[in-house]
This record gives C-alpha cells, sequence and structure tokens, in this order.
C-alpha cells in the first residue's frame, strides 16, 4: 500500500510537470514579438506579477523558511528564469516609454522582496513562523491572480462565444487547480489549498461555459486572435512534516488559427 508520503510526492511531480506547461503557455506570444520586433498592445503586467509570486515561492521553499520544500524550489526557480527570459524579450522590443514603466514596477517588487526577507528572517524565529508569514503573502496575491477569469467568463456570457477562451489552456488550468488541491488534502496544508481550490473552481466553471457557449461561437476560418489568458497559480511541493507551498503563474497567450 503506498504511504501518504509517497502519494503526496507522486502528485507534486505530476503538478510540477502541469506547471512548468502553464510557464511555457506565453511562448507563441514572444515568438510573436521576436518575429515583429514590436510588442504591439501587448502587456508586461501579467509576466511582472508572476515573477514576484515565483520569488515568494522560492524563498518559502528554501530550507530556513520551510525545509524540505526542494520542489517548491525547482519549479519556481524555473519559473522565475522562464518570467525572467519573457521580461528581457519585452523591454528588448518595447517604447521607452513602457521600459521606464517596467523598471519602476520591477524596483518596487525588489525592494518588497528585499523587506520580506529581512523582516521574515529578522523577526521570526522559528520554521512555523516564518512558513507562515511568507505563505499568507503568497496565498493573498495568488488568490488575487485567480479572480482575473471573471472578466474572460463575463465576456462568454455577454458575447455568448468562447473565442477567447481557449478550451486547452482552460482543460490544463483546470487539471493544475485539481492536482493542487489533492496534493494539499492528502496531509491537509491551508496554503496549498485556498489558492489551487479557487483555480480548480473557476477552471470548472470555464470549461461548463465552454460546452454551454460552444455551439453559439461564431466559426472562423482564418483569424489570428490575441488571447490575455487569465492568471494562474501554480504550485509546488512541501514537506511532508507540514506546511504549504504553492507558487504563482499568469499566462498571457496569443492563439492563432
Amino acid at each position: 500500500m503506498i504511504s501518504p508520503d509517497a502519494a503526496r510526492n507522486v502528485v507534486g511531480i505530476i503538478g510540477n510537470v502541469i506547471s512548468f506547461g502553464l510557464f511555457l503557455a506565453p511562448v507563441p506570444t514572444f515568438w510573436r514579438i521576436c518575429k515583429r520586433k514590436d510588442v504591439e498592445e501587448f502587456k508586461a503586467d501579467p509576466y511582472l506579477a508572476t515573477l514576484l509570486n515565483c520569488m515568494l515561492w522560492v524563498f518559502y521553499g528554501i530550507p530556513v523558511v520551510h525545509p524540505n520544500s526542494i520542489l517548491v524550489v525547482t519549479i519556481n526557480g524555473i519559473g522565475l528564469l522562464v518570467e525572467g527570459t519573457y521580461l528581457l524579450i519585452f523591454f528588448l522590443y518595447s517604447p521607452n516609454k513602457k521600459r521606464l514603466r517596467m523598471c519602476a514596477v520591477l524596483g518596487v517588487e525588489l525592494v518588497f522582496m528585499l523587506a520580506v526577507i529581512l523582516g521574515v528572517l529578522l523577526g521570526a524565529h522559528t520554521h512555523e513562523k516564518r512558513s507562515m508569514i511568507v505563505g499568507i503573502l503568497c496565498v493573498f496575491f495568488g488568490s488575487i491572480m485567480y479572480f482575473s477569469p471573471l472578466t474572460i467568463m463575463g465576456k462568454v456570457i455577454k458575447t455568448k462565444s468562447v473565442e477567447y477562451m481557449p478550451f486547452f489552456l482552460s482543460l490544463v488550468c483546470f487539471l493544475n487547480g485539481v492536482c493542487w488541491t489533492a496534493y494539499a488534502l492528502i496531509r491537509f496544508d491551508i496554503y496549498v489549498t485556498i489558492p489551487n481550490g479557487l483555480g480548480a473552481l473557476f477552471g470548472a466553471i470555464q470549461l461548463i461555459l465552454y460546452a454551454c457557449y460552444y455551439r453559439t461561437t461564431p466559426k472562423k476560418t482564418k483569424a489570428a486572435k490575441d488571447v490575455e489568458m487569465p492568471s494562474v497559480v501554480v504550485s509546488g511541493t512541501a514537506a511532508a512534516a507540514g506546511g504549504g507551498n504553492t507558487g504563482g503563474g499568469s499566462v498571457s497567450v496569443t492563439v492563432e488559427r
């Protein structure tokens, strides 16, 4: 019989694979930007938000905050590299005004992270307190990001069209939420349960809307659509000893048909 810890690790590894796929979802957008050498109307905000979430979860997963959380560090460390690459491309092909705004936001994020790191390491002297403080911050920012699908779902209901809500990405977001919710429930972890439970819920609603409005969606044979996908939170795994962990991801995708 498989132990709860082993089952949790297996689910966590599957979640890491799904999360990695979500980090790579914006690749078509940046391939287009590189080809056209112009960011057009795309915004850097989702990638800046994801970068902050990844930084928070990498900090959460290090041994001095939450021991034995290597999968948290690996998946969110990869997320940092991926999002950093996206932002570098965005910076290279943006006008000066957008570059200055990016630098300002990045500066604020770095100052915020420095304050969090110093405050936690100097003000909290146990793993439990450090995990709680950083975990709450991650849940807060992750939960805010999970409310963004409400805009897209509202548009689907208003237009009776799923044109801007691709089925595959909705399905992957749903599976990601379910996977990490299951992970959290094997050994109850409130930090993972809250944001990923919301992710599973919103993902399920998107799939239901897709089934309801698929037939009423106008059929187009030759169209290129820029799709700003809802933010998604992707999770890492924690030690069996306790505590929670999750990573954040915001996905902006160009879907070409």
